[in-house]
């Protein structure tokens, strides 16, 4: 649809649109995120919360989901650095990467999981792809069940691009996160004190 055209199209058709998508959206979200494997997604929140310093690199939305998540995992107390700032010191042993691609095969993404592998790192991956180069560097992997990017016949998703992808990785970091603040029993009070002040 041309977007100069859209004026022909009534209220009512738009309200009855907008209606079924949000339905089928909601639905491939809690469909697929059904499908993750809560053992890995146990598996993942345990190495983070035992890891010294956490690190989150991604490219794009997914890029973005997580740094929502390295958001909320600051809150709780950990120490966490996003890969491409220019405070964001070196990855060593000890520390976790967390890394997010739907086809584990972003270059950027995956360069940044062989360096903290390298420099004797924990990686933790999101992706769709389990036999995708990034997959095979992950000491904690979570499979999203959902298409790639360039997957548009498959029939898993109606939704445009990697969007299923990305939505379902920010519920699976946010599972997580309130995983490891109900461990913790933190007062929510006590987070809000970490939340940013200079906005």
């Amino acid at each position: 649809m041309n977007p100069n055209t859209a004026g022909a199209i009534t209220v009512a058709e738009t309200v009855s649109t907008i209606a079924f998508n949000l339905s089928l959206v909601r639905n491939e979200i809690a469909d697929t995120a059904a499908q993750i494997d809560d053992r890995q997604l146990a598996g993942l929140a345990l190495h983070i919360g035992q890891a010294e310093r956490v690190f989150v690199a991604g490219a794009g939305r997914s890029g973005l989901v997580l740094r929502m998540a390295a958001m909320r995992l600051m809150h709780l107390g950990l120490t966490v650095h996003v890969a491409g700032d220019t405070t964001t010191p070196a990855i060593s042993s000890g520390d976790l990467l967390l890394v997010a691609s739907g086809s584990g095969t972003t270059s950027g993404v995956v360069k940044a999981a062989e360096t903290a592998a390298t420099a004797g790192a924990r990686v933790a991956v999101f992706t769709t792809n389990q036999g995708s180069p990034l997959a095979l560097l992950s000491d904690d992997l979570v499979i999203i069940p959902a298409q790639q990017k360039t997957d548009h016949r498959s029939g898993v998703s109606r939704q445009y691009s990697g969007s299923l992808f990305e939505q379902v990785l920010f519920l699976a970091t946010e599972a997580v996160f309130q995983t490891l603040w109900g461990n913790a029993d933190v007062p929510a009070e006590q987070l809000w004190l970490r939340h940013a002040n200079l906005e």
